[in-house]
């Protein structure tokens, strides 16, 4: 009984041990080194642990802790491929990995051959979740493209304004959203980034 009672408690040890809390926020200059793997037609379709549905052609991944929304930088150390993608699920859960890629991800980095790469994770953008989110489609020099762009927003029904920044570009930025679903699906139709509001 004395050793059946010590297994359960390993065991019960070992499973907080390998999903840990989730962050609330992200800290500044947070990276983290270790391997990625990817996963793809098994689970697409499938709900996320964020309640986003599964879309293995979508910049996203699967990471234990990060906050739902997060983007982080992804470089792959075996072969130099960089890119974003967005935290929308949980995982992985095989000892060693820190990361799970969805497939277009894992195409972009070069990590479906091989199926498991190491990586360097940065933050790239805080979660949109922890405040309202805007998206940024488009960067101008010229005002009269800018304005354009946003005029066809908007008669697709999407709040655009035009801004200009202190570098002379004209951006224009669609919202506010305070549902970051809504505001990743706005970015997936338009291109661009996710932006928390000022």
């Amino acid at each position: 009984m004395r050793v059946l009672l010590t297994v359960l408690v390993l065991a019960a040890a070992a499973g907080c041990a390998a999903n840990p809390a989730p962050l609330s926020s992200v800290p500044s200059g947070w990276s983290e080194e270790g391997e990625a793997s990817w996963y793809g037609p098994g689970f697409h379709g499938r709900r996320t642990a964020s309640g986003e549905v599964y879309d293995m052609e979508a910049m996203t991944a699967a990471h234990r802790r990060l906050p739902f929304g997060t983007r982080v930088e992804v470089r792959n150390l075996d072969n130099g491929r960089r890119t974003v993608v967005r935290i929308n699920d949980r995982g992985p859960f095989a000892g060693g990995r820190i990361l799970d890629l969805s497939r277009a991800a894992a195409r972009e980095l070069g990590v479906i051959g091989p199926g498991v790469s190491r990586v360097r994770l940065t933050l790239a953008e805080r979660s949109p979740l922890e405040s309202c989110s805007r998206v940024q489609i488009g960067a101008f020099a010229d005002e009269s493209n800018a304005r354009g762009l946003a005029g066809r927003a908007r008669r697709a029904g999407e709040p655009a304004t035009v801004e200009r920044g202190a570098d002379g570009l004209h951006r224009v930025v669609l919202g506010p959203y305070d549902d970051p679903v809504r505001a990743e699906r706005i970015r997936a139709r338009y291109g661009g980034i996710v932006r928390p509001c000022p």
